[in-house]
């Protein structure tokens, strides 16, 4: 009964669509994982991302997900770009997107494939589910690692053997007893190069991250101002980074993704930043829709837009520039001060902080402009 059921999940995956099934259990997750994640918190790696520290004592161990849960389905959907990711970036006068926002959400792509697969198990067993994408505190690469999938990288995101480091995991964890897949071994060994080609030295050693220092992490979960120090090495990334992804030597073997939900909308991979600097809140929600960009919200994403701005030296962009200098978000104001002064001559800047800057400017654009506070 265990074998057969095994084999009938593993069907349903691949009739659900997913590219990589395997099975693990609870207990395979050893105490390393917690360590790991205990030390990443105490060192504050984590930003201002609350929600790891909050959830920590559930995120520690599965069973602190669900006691009940005796295995666990971990099953992978390819999301490999057709075209390299780093191209976008040398195009400085457009804004480059994360291949995984390029398209519809994965969490409702990758959802709907779980509950069917999990609808399967349940009704062929009796036995209960429960499905995970990536919003629980569930900590699914260490688990697509101990389940086979692949294992994890320097970069600390899963790499498989077949996928490279382009898959999207979920996980269903069931009271029914399964017949559990070996762990996989990791293959990174000498190769850093996810490591070497981060602008902002994100990687305090491997198989370690900080995420204050990870531009997906500064462009996406930063609610406020992005730190001075970090702006020109963003580049034109309007929306997440991919460089530790695209460099990895495993990709070589990754075919592009076969679910059309997966693949890149058109204009969502590298839009004109004078396009994405026009954007009011309605525009902005109507054109992201449906995808992660979305979520981040219409000021974050400015804000990014408007750095990769400044770093273009694109003077065509001024005026789309100078229109948010008078923008109704304090974030987006003061990334407008910075991205200005990155592409006036000194005259015409003295000219615009003149007519700008006033006793009623906020702190933080006052202190762009290079006045101090009144």
């Amino acid at each position: 009964m265990t074998e057969s059921l095994k084999e009938l999940v593993l069907a349903e995956a691949r009739a659900a669509g997913f590219d990589a099934a395997r099975v693990t259990t609870p207990a395979a997750v050893g105490s390393a994982v917690a360590e790991r994640l205990s030390h990443f918190l105490q060192e504050g790696r984590h930003g201002d991302m609350a929600w790891l520290a909050t959830t920590a004592e559930r995120r520690r161990h599965p069973l602190g997900m669900w006691p009940q849960a005796r295995s666990i389905v971990m099953l992978g959907l390819n999301y490999a770009p057709k075209e390299d990711p780093l191209v976008a970036l040398t195009e400085p006068s457009r804004g480059a997107i994360s291949c995984y926002a390029q398209c519809k959400d994965y969490h409702d792509v990758v959802k709907s494939g779980l509950k069917r697969v999990a609808g399967a198990l349940a009704r062929e067993s009796g036995a209960e589910v429960k499905v995970f994408v990536d919003t629980a505190p569930l900590m699914e690469k260490p688990l697509g690692e101990a389940a086979g999938l692949g294992w994890q990288g320097k970069h600390t995101n899963l790499v498989s053997r077949e996928f490279g480091s382009w898959l999207f995991l979920g996980a269903i964890l069931t009271s029914a007893e399964l017949e559990p897949d070996a762990p996989e071994a990791d293959h990174c060994g000498t190769c850093q190069r996810c490591i070497d080609i981060c602008p902002t030295n994100a990687f305090p050693a491997p198989y370690q991250l900080d995420a204050r220092r990870c531009i997906a992490y500064l462009t996406i979960e930063h609610k406020g101002h992005i730190p001075a120090e970090f702006r020109e090495a963003i580049g034109n990334r309007v929306f997440g980074c991919d460089d530790c992804l695209a460099v990895c030597p495993w990709n070589k073997f990754a075919a592009a993704a076969r679910e059309t939900r997966l693949q890149a909308l058109e204009g969502a991979s590298a839009p004109p930043l004078e396009d994405l600097l026009a954007l009011d809140d309605p525009a902005f929600r109507q054109r992201f829709a449906g995808t992660p960009v979305k979520r981040t919200g219409r000021d974050r994403v400015m804000r990014n837009a408007l750095i990769a701005a400044g770093n273009s030296r694109n003077r065509g962009l001024i005026p789309a520039v100078e229109r948010l200098l008078g923008d109704a978000s304090p974030l987006v104001r003061a990334m407008a001060v910075w991205a200005l002064q990155r592409l006036v001559q000194a005259d015409a800047w003295e000219g615009a902080r003149a007519r700008h800057v006033s006793h009623e400017t906020d702190a933080a654009v006052l202190a762009e402009w290079g006045a101090e506070a009144r």
